[in-house]
C-alpha cells in the first residue's frame, strides 16, 4: 500500500563545463527510469544490494526476531528489502492490518520511493507494506501510523556508523514511534580502532612536512600558519586494506564505543581508553570499524574490519567472528581519522592516552601522551583557512608535481617584461607560484570555487612568499572575464592544473571545464598567448575488475526477493540492452580490490585547448598484451603542460590521489594476446569516444574482435 499525498522533490544537477548548477524536479509520477540516470547510478545501493553478507545478515537475523504478526517500522527504507523480508517473517498473505502484522516503511528520497513501489509490485508486497515518502521524524501516530511498532528494522548506517543521522532517528523512534523495550534489527553496534603508521596517509594530510621537503622555495603553509591548508578534522573513508602492505600496525585493536538500537541512544558520549603500544614508530592515523549485532542473542554479526583483523583474540571478545573472505564492497569501507602534525611518536609498550567523542553524526578523537601530557591540536583557526580534500593535500604536497609546474611557468614567462596571467581554475598553488616567480607580473585569479577565501588566503601567505596583492586581484563574480577586468591588457598566460574545488568526486573529463573557460576568454588572448595545459589526452586501458563488476553486476533475486526491475535505474552491469548499460563512474581504481591490466595504455583522443573548445570524437584499436577476463575500461586525461610535449602530469590508475572513470562492460569477455592462440579470447577491441562539447559529456563504445 502506497500512501501520502502527492509529492515532488527538486535535486541539483551540475553543468561540467561552467560549474552551474540548476534544479531538475522530479515529479511523484514520473517513472523511475525517466528520471536522469546519475541521480542513482552514482548511490550506493547496488552495491550495497550486491553485498550478500549483509543482507544474508539481515535476512537471518529478521527470521529470528519477527516470529509473529506484530507492527514493524522500517526507517530508510531503500528497495523495501528489510520490510519486505519482516512481511514474509509474520507469515501470511493479506492486506496489512493491525490484527495480522504490518510494516510501516518510510524513505525520504523520492526517486528511491518510486523505485521501492516497482520492487514491492513486483512481489506481489504492495498490499502488506505501508510505504511513506517521508522522514522518519516527521511520522506521526495516529496519522500515519495507527500504534506504535513492536519492532525496528533499519539499515541507516554509513562507513562511520553515525554519518548518516543513526543517533537522531534513534532518538526520534523511540520517544515517538516505538513501544517501550523494542525489539530491533540491528540489536548493537559497536566501534573499534586501531593505531597504525603511514607514510602514505601522513602525506594526506601533513603539507607542512612535504613543504620542508620540497625543492622550491614556495610555501603554501608557512612556519605559523601550518593549518592554512588543510583537510577537516573529520574521519575518512577508505578501503585500508589496499595499502596493508605498507601500513605499520602500533597497537591492537580497540573498543571505543558501543550503540544498542533497542533503547534510545545519547547525543554526545566521551570514553577515555589506554592504548598500549606494540611496537616502535610514529602514529599517523586512527583506522576505525564498526562490528553489529544483528540479533539479541549475539549470534549474528557483520563487520567492517579490514582482511587483516581476523582472530576474535585481538579485541577480547571471544563471540564476535570475523570472516577474513568477505567479498570486497564499496558502500561500508574502513575510517582513517589523521593524527594531527607529524603524527605521534611511540615506544614499544608505552601507554597512549586516547579520548574519543562522539556526537550526533561523528565520532572524533583527542591525544594525550605521557609524561608530557601533551594535547595534539591545530592552532590555526583563521579565517583564511582552506579546507580541501586529502588528495589535494597530496598533491600539494608532491615534489616532483611541484616541480614540473615550477619548470613550465619559469620557462613560460622567461624573458616577458610585465605579463598578465590568468589561473582559470581554483589552483592556489598556480598563483602563488606565479607570482612568486615574477615580481613583475599581474596575476588575476578566477576561483571560481574559492571566491573570497580564495582571496584571504592569498593575502595570508603573499608576503611569506615574496610578492604584493597589489598585483594579485581575485575576481569577486562569478561572470565572464573581460578587458574591463584586465585594465584593456589582453592575457599572455592562461593557466589552470585544472582543478575546481568541491569537484573532486567527478569524472575525469569534467576538468575539461578549463576548455570552456579557455573558450570564454578567447578574444581577450593575446597573439602570442600561452596556455597551459596545452592540450589533454584521454587515455584508456582495459583492466580486469573482478571485485568492482561484482558489486556493480545486475541483482536478481536477493534471499528471495526479485530485484530485477531496479538494474536500469540503478546503473547495473550486465544482462541488460546497450541502451540501458551503465554510466562511467569515478573509482579510486587502486582501491577497488583485485585488479590487473590486460592492455598497453591508449590514446583515445585529445583535446587542443590552444584552440576552442569544440566537439571530438575517436575510435581506437586496443590490443590485449595478457590472458584474463576483462571487466571494463578504465579512462582518465594526461595533461600536456608545455607545447613540447615535454612535460605531461597523469592522472591514471597508477596515480592515487586522482579518481578515473571506469565503464564497466555488461558481461566479462576472456582475452588474450594474438600469440596465445586460444579459442574463444578476444584479442582486441575497437574503443568509439565522442565527446559533446554543449553538454561535456563523454560517451564511450567498444567492440571486441577474436
Amino acid at each position: 500500500m502506497s500512501t501520502g499525498s502527492t509529492r515532488r522533490m527538486f535535486q541539483l544537477k551540475l553543468d561540467p563545463l561552467t560549474g552551474n548548477s540548476e534544479w531538475v524536479v522530479i515529479e511523484e509520477d514520473e517513472a523511475p527510469e525517466n528520471s536522469p540516470e546519475p541521480l542513482l547510478a552514482t548511490t550506493s545501493y547496488l552495491d550495497m544490494l550486491n553485498d550478500s553478507h549483509r543482507n544474508r545478515a539481515f535476512r537471518e537475523a529478521i527470521d529470528k526476531t519477527i516470529t509473529k504478526p506484530c507492527h514493524v517500522l522500517d526507517i530508510g527504507a531503500g528497495t523495501g528489502l528489510l520490510s519486505m523480508m519482516a512481511a514474509r517473517a509474520m507469515g501470511g498473505s493479506a492486506e496489512c492490518s493491525s490484527s495480522k502484522g504490518i510494516v510501516t516503511a518510510c524513505e525520504s528520497y523520492l526517486p528511491m520511493v518510486k523505485l521501492m513501489r516497482k520492487v514491492l509490485r513486483a512481489n506481489s508486497m504492495e498490499k502488506r507494506i505501508r510505504l511513506f515518502n517521508k522522514r522518519s521524524d516527521e511520522l506521526e501516530v495516529g496519522v500515519d501510523m495507527a500504534s506504535r511498532a513492536d519492532v525496528l528494522v533499519s539499515e541507516i548506517l554509513d562507513s562511520e556508523l553515525l554519518g548518516e543521522g543513526l543517533i537522531p532517528s534513534l532518538q526520534h523512534a523511540h520517544d515517538k514511534l516505538l513501544v517501550k523495550n523494542p525489539r530491533t534489527v540491528p540489536y548493537r553496534a559497536t566501534t573499534y580502532g586501531q593505531l597504525i603508521g603511514s607514510e602514505y596517509l601522513s602525506n594526506l594530510h601533513d603539507l607542512c612536512s612535504n613543504e620542508e621537503k620540497a625543492l622550491d622555495d614556495i610555501r603554501l603553509v608557512p612556519k605559523g600558519m601550518e593549518t592554512r591548508i588543510c583537510v577537516k578534522s573529520q574521519q575518512l573513508a577508505m578501503h585500508c586494506e589496499a595499502i596493508s602492505e605498507e601500513i605499520k600496525l602500533l597497537s591492537e585493536p580497540f573498543k571505543i564505543f558501543e550503540f544498542d538500537f533497542w533503547k534510545r541512544p545519547d547525543s554526545h558520549g566521551e570514553t577515555e581508553l589506554h592504548v598500549k603500544a606494540t611496537d616502535n614508530g610514529t602514529a599517523h592515523a586512527v583506522v576505525s570499524w564498526w562490528v553489529l549485532q544483528l540479533d539479541s542473542e549475539g549470534t549474528i554479526f557483520y563487520s567492517t574490519a579490514p582482511k587483516w583483523i581476523s582472530c576474535p583474540s585481538k579485541i577480547n571478545d571471544p563471540q564476535l567472528s570475523f570472516s577474513s573472505a568477505k567479498d570486497w564492497c564499496d558502500h561500508w569501507k574502513q575510517c582513517v581519522w589523521f593524527i594531527p602534525g607529524k603524527g605521534l611518536s611511540m615506544c614499544k609498550d608505552e601507554k597512549v592516552y586516547l579520548k574519543a567523542i562522539h556526537t550526533e553524526t561523528s565520532i572524533s578523537y583527542e591525544f594525550k601522551t605521557q609524561p608530557q601530557i601533551t594535547e595534539i591540536k591545530n592552532h590555526d583557526s583563521c579565517d583564511s583557512q582552506l579546507f580541501v580534500a586529502p588528495e589535494r593535500v597530496a598533491i600539494y604536497g608532491d615534489n616532483n608535481w611541484r616541480c614540473s609546474w615550477f619548470k613550465v611557468i619559469k620557462n613560460a614567462l622567461q624573458g616577458k617584461i610585465s605579463p598578465l596571467c590568468v589561473i582559470a581554475d581554483d589552483s592556489v598553488f598556480l598563483a602563488v607560484a606565479t607570482a612568486h616567480l615574477f615580481k613583475t607580473s599581474h596575476i588575476v585569479s578566477l576561483f571560481p570555487g574559492l571566491r573570497e577565501n580564495g582571496s584571504q588566503y592569498l593575502q595570508a601567505v603573499a608576503a611569506v612568499n615574496g610578492f604584493s596583492m597589489d598585483r594579485v586581484r581575485v575576481l569577486k563574480r562569478n561572470q565572464q572575464l573581460t578587458l574591463l577586468d584586465t585594465h584593456q591588457n589582453k592575457v599572455d598566460l592562461l593557466i589552470g592544473e585544472p582543478f575546481y574545488h568541491g569537484n573532486d568526486s567527478t569524472l575525469p573529463w569534467q576538468n575539461l571545464r578549463f576548455w570552456k573557460e579557455r573558450t570564454m576568454v578567447d578574444s581577450i588572448l593575446s597573439e602570442d598567448m600561452l596556455i597551459m595545459p596545452c592540450k589533454g589526452i584521454l587515455k584508456a586501458c582495459a583492466m580486469s575488475l573482478p571485485d568492482l563488476w561484482r558489486s556493480r553486476r545486475c541483482l536478481e533475486e536477493i534471499e528471495g526477493f526479485d530485484h530485477t526491475v531496479v538494474n536500469p535505474t540503478l546503473g547495473a552491469c550486465g544482462g541488460l540492452p546497450a541502451s540501458q548499460e551503465g554510466p562511467c563512474l569515478p573509482f579510486f581504481v587502486w582501491q577497488c580490490g583485485k585488479i590487473k591490466k590486460l592492455s598497453e595504455i591508449c590514446t583515445i583522443m585529445e583535446f587542443d585547448f590552444l584552440k576552442p573548445l569544440s566537439p571530438c570524437s575517436a575510435k581506437v584499436q586496443v590490443e590485449f598484451k595478457e590472458a584474463g577476463l576483462c571487466h571494463g575500461f578504465v579512462v582518465w586525461i594526461d595533461w600536456v603542460l608545455d607545447v613540447d610535449n615535454s612535460t605531461v602530469l597523469s592522472t591514471g590508475p597508477d596515480k592515487r590521489n586522482w579518481k578515473q572513470g571506469v565503464k564497466l562492460l555488461s558481461r566479462p569477455m576472456a582475452v588474450g594476446s594474438h600469440r596465445s592462440n586460444r579459442v574463444n579470447e578476444c584479442c582486441s577491441t575497437e574503443i568509439e569516444a565522442s565527446f559533446n562539447s554543449s553538454t561535456g559529456e563523454l560517451l564511450i563504445n567498444h567492440a571486441f574482435s577474436y
